[in-house]
């Protein structure tokens, strides 16, 4: 089985009395009473991210992607607790060092503190991040309206490129090579959008295995479906040019994950307003679509006004 059946299956019954996991269905549980909203991901070597050659960039990225999720929600991450499992050839000096300078950069960044954790030992390399912030409301998944306009931050696919690039399977020039692996390791995230999210989105989640896919997520307990159009999905300078050079299809790069972009609904009243925040925050904010009645199928309309599928529409953990 998936880790959504898993999930179902099994746990979602032992949440069901307690309202802030939201029925284990968002990226957070949200206290509103308490107004804390926490979030826990754990990453393996291997799955999550290639190797261990550079434990300041690793450790960047796996920092990132777990406050992501706070972010997408609304919310500004302040504390996190981080738990590593490895042995003394992941956990040497030399390594712990660059880890520890790493995470202070981050800290300094995102305004946030380490709190604790734990560490033992282990033969498989992994981390788990618990992040925790404080919030009055967060925008929820499974909020759309009919109607919604869906909108993207920033430019998908680099992060998949510079995963390729590190496995060997695609070639480019320096200048692209530096790009891709930086948006790999450190992805963008949108912490200047938090306050406006709350006002603006009606649902939101970030974009972490893969736009179709989160997508999906967005609305899977609504009886919506969503009419995208592949020419808007917004991407870089870089993966423009790699697109047409190695004739990929758009749709199928975006679709990878690991982007960590907010992807959000709101009101087409509201769309003034949102060009207005992208323009005083300095945040890509791209309309890529439309929320649909769900008596529809969910379709992806290329140049041509064509329906496409995605060959690859995300990433998910099978058991």
């Amino acid at each position: 089985m998936h880790e959504f059946e898993l999930v179902n299956n099994f746990f979602s019954k032992l949440s069901k009395q307690n309202v802030p996991a939201l029925g284990l269905n968002d990226d957070v549980f949200f206290d509103k009473k308490k107004k804390i909203v926490i979030s826990i991901d754990t990453y393996n070597m291997n799955t999550h991210f290639v190797d261990f050659k550079s434990p300041d960039l690793v450790i960047k990225k796996i920092l990132r992607s777990s406050i992501s999720d706070l972010i997408c929600k609304g919310v500004k991450p302040k504390f996190y607790f981080i738990s590593g499992s490895g042995n003394k050839k992941n956990f040497t000096k030399k390594n712990l060092s660059k880890i520890s300078k790493s995470l202070m950069n981050e800290q300094k960044k995102y305004n946030m503190v380490l709190c604790g954790g734990d560490t033992t030992f282990s033969n498989k390399l992994s981390f788990t991040i618990t992040s925790l912030g404080y919030s009055n409301n967060i925008v929820y998944r499974n909020k759309a309206k009919l109607n919604d306009d869906i909108y993207v931050t920033g430019n998908l696919g680099d992060s998949y490129i510079g995963l390729q690039i590190l496995k060997g399977k695609i070639k480019v020039n320096n200048k692209m090579n530096n790009f891709f692996i930086k948006k790999y390791y450190q992805p963008d995230l949108q912490l200047k959008l938090t306050n406006s999210l709350l006002k603006l989105a009606n649902t939101s989640i970030d974009i972490s295995d893969g736009l179709i896919d989160d997508l999906k997520r967005l609305i899977n307990r609504q009886n919506f479906s969503f009419l995208i159009s592949e020419k808007k999905i917004p991407v870089s300078k870089f993966l423009n040019q790699l697109i047409k050079k190695k004739n990929y299809r758009k749709v199928d790069i975006v679709s990878k994950g690991d982007d960590y972009q907010i992807l959000f609904t709101a009101n087409h009243v509201k769309s003034r307003i949102i060009e207005k925040v992208s323009k005083v925050t300095g945040i890509k904010i791209t309309k890529i679509g439309k929320i649909i009645s769900g008596k529809n199928r969910s379709k992806i309309i290329n140049e041509k006004n064509k329906q496409i599928e995605a060959k690859n529409k995300g990433y998910i953990h099978h058991f």
